[in-house]
């Protein structure tokens, strides 16, 4: 069976990336029932800041927190990245969790779901391509960019609000959700049995 991660790639106080991911699985689970949607938040990793003597390419890890994310990492076979754009890129600790690891990361499809006040976080994404291009993940074309204007009822700065995307956020959605799928079952034959 295809497992598909929705990482929530910020760990930041008051965040809207549980929000959103919480959304993604449940459009996602509902479209695609056949694979198995789970999130998965680096808040409940507590990752420090990258601490590993050896590069992640020699997957030697001397850290239990870093062997912990390693496992978690490998036991899926693509990932949705939920992040937010901080100053025209994003949030550092998701740099860093996908630093720690290189073999986990491989042969893998990816898709994103992105926020911010402008352009819909489209930055994030664009940068999270170059970097995931480096751990040999494949991202998929089509993603989906929420505006923190339109697609969030925000009443208070330090609260999430309440998300309520547009019915072409949900197509976007889906079509990723069906090329991510697609593609993470294509990838399988390239990576190497556990």
């Amino acid at each position: 069976m295809t497992r598909i991660a929705i990482v929530v790639g910020t760990t930041r106080p008051g965040r809207r990336g549980a929000l959103v991911a919480h959304w993604v699985r449940e459009t996602a689970q509902q479209h695609r029932p056949e694979v198995t949607f789970d999130v998965v938040d680096l808040h409940d990793y507590n990752l420090p800041h990258l601490d590993e003597a050896a590069p992640a390419i020699f997957g030697t890890y001397e850290n239990p927190s870093t062997q912990r994310w390693a496992d978690t990492v490998g036991s899926y076979n693509g990932f949705i990245f939920v992040a937010p754009e901080y100053n025209h890129s994003f949030p550092g600790v998701l740099k860093d969790a996908i630093d720690f690891l290189f073999g986990e990361w491989a042969d893998k499809a990816a898709g994103f779901v992105t926020y911010g006040v402008q352009a819909g976080g489209v930055r994030a994404a664009e940068h999270l391509r170059l970097v995931l291009a480096e751990v040999k993940v494949a991202t998929v074309r089509t993603q989906v960019g929420l505006s923190l204007h339109h697609d969030f009822d925000l009443t208070d700065p330090l609260d999430p609000g309440t998300l309520t995307p547009g019915e072409h956020q949900q197509r976007a959605l889906t079509t990723m959700v069906d090329e991510v799928s697609a593609w993470s079952a294509a990838l399988k034959s390239l990576r190497v049995p556990a």
